[in-house]
């Protein structure tokens, strides 16, 4: 077989859009690319940050491991996204694994040239900040959705945080994890996962158009779960208990 030829332009990474050219030219030198089949680890927790990763192609999913064994989905990767920044940014072992969701072809930029471009690049700086705060607030909003008891309405919040507004109105989940994937960010099962998907399906809440989730009735989402966390008076849960 033929070696394969990736061309790649860096000023189309959103992190890296504006940058001056000699800067771009001195990342291209020294940057590393790889590729990964579905299910390979890039990353693994508790990993040296050697590198400042970005996801060229495909998808990834950042995964935590707990401490008996149970993979936790975080949050998934997008072409242009990056990550590794916060072990390159403190030198400590990695927080999480990142696992190939889909076969992706990745870039490794070594660390002392990471900081470099971080210290003397204040857009790059400003950029890292601003992702690393909305990391934060996600974070939290993630863990108000773990602290949902039934299992029915956490899929339903998540559901409801995945979802974007179109121009138009349009409420939809353009690339739907799969029912694996949300199981595993849920600490349920897929069958668990699959069986409130079909509820709302039936129900006309939602509708599946290949990976895309439109979301018919949003708000019937946000009411399963102001109803799991108030109490139910005696009220029949919706879904079945973690």
């Amino acid at each position: 077989m033929q070696p394969q030829t990736v061309t790649i332009d860096l000023r189309k990474l959103p992190l890296l859009a504006g940058v001056d050219e000699p800067t771009i030219q001195k990342i291209a030198s020294v940057l590393q690319v790889r590729s990964a089949t579905r299910g390979q680890v890039i990353l693994n927790k508790g990993g040296t940050g050697d590198y400042l990763l970005f996801l060229l192609s495909g998808r990834l999913q950042a995964v935590d491991i707990t401490e008996d064994g149970r993979a936790i989905g975080l949050s998934f990767l997008e072409p242009g996204d990056y990550f590794g920044e916060i072990s390159v940014i403190d030198g400590l072992p990695r927080s999480a694994s990142v696992v190939a969701s889909a076969p992706s072809i990745y870039g490794l930029l070594p660390r002392p040239q990471a900081l470099e471009l971080m210290h003397t690049n204040p857009l790059v700086t400003e950029r890292m900040l601003q992702r690393l705060a909305l990391g934060i607030r996600r974070a939290s909003s993630f863990r108000t959705i773990l602290g949902i008891p039934q299992v029915f309405p956490r899929v339903y919040a998540l559901l409801d945080y995945l979802a974007k507004k179109k121009p138009g109105g349009l409420v939809v989940i353009e690339e739907l994890p799969t029912q694996e994937e949300i199981s595993i960010m849920l600490n349920t099962s897929r069958e668990t996962v699959s069986r409130a998907i079909q509820v709302l399906i039936q129900r006309g809440v939602v509708e599946k158009d290949l990976r895309r989730l439109i979301i018919r009735q949003p708000q019937v989402l946000r009411d399963e779960m102001a109803l799991a966390k108030s109490p139910h008076d005696g009220q029949k849960p919706s879904g079945p208990s973690a």
